[in-house]
């Protein structure tokens, strides 16, 4: 894991709510713990993966376990849209508006269709593909990983 997202993801659990916060890749489990006096202590260790395990949400506020990305079944046909960071995922620039895609929506490459959240910044998310969404692969408001596919556009 480089130094950019670690350095991210001690300031996701600084600023949240979250006290704990364990991601397993390839090259290793980071395991970022809060403190009492709220500054957070990253520990990393060299870990061994036979399988990629799916890290489940730590916040309380969602049971739904995001999938990594190399956990991908191979019967998923189409290009996949990726997360290009870690963060919030959202379908709308705000709860009141509608979704910028649904199943079935037509999209442009380039066109806007999320949001994903980061450190308080709002960024959009385009398409990096034209075709249609044919499955949307993660909820609004749930927390992804980088690389954790977002959608399927075929």
């Amino acid at each position: 894991m480089d130094l950019r997202k670690l350095k991210t993801l001690i300031d996701l659990v600084s600023e949240s709510n979250v006290s704990e916060l364990e991601i397993t890749e390839a090259e290793g489990k980071v395991r970022i713990v809060k403190g009492p006096v709220g500054a957070p202590v990253a520990v990393a260790a060299p870990v061994i993966v036979a399988a990629p395990v799916p890290a489940a949400s730590v916040d309380g506020s969602a049971a739904t376990p995001a999938t990594p990305a190399a956990a991908e079944p191979a019967s998923i046909s189409g290009h996949i849209v990726k997360s290009p960071m870690v963060g919030t995922f959202y379908t709308a620039s705000s709860p009141e508006a509608k979704p910028f895609v649904q199943v079935g929506s037509v999209v442009n490459e380039g066109d806007t269709i999320c949001i994903i959240e980061a450190m308080k910044i709002l960024n959009e998310i385009e398409a990096d593909k034209s075709g249609t969404v044919t499955r949307i692969m993660v909820v609004n408001g749930q927390a992804v990983e980088y690389g954790q596919s977002l959608f399927i556009i075929e």
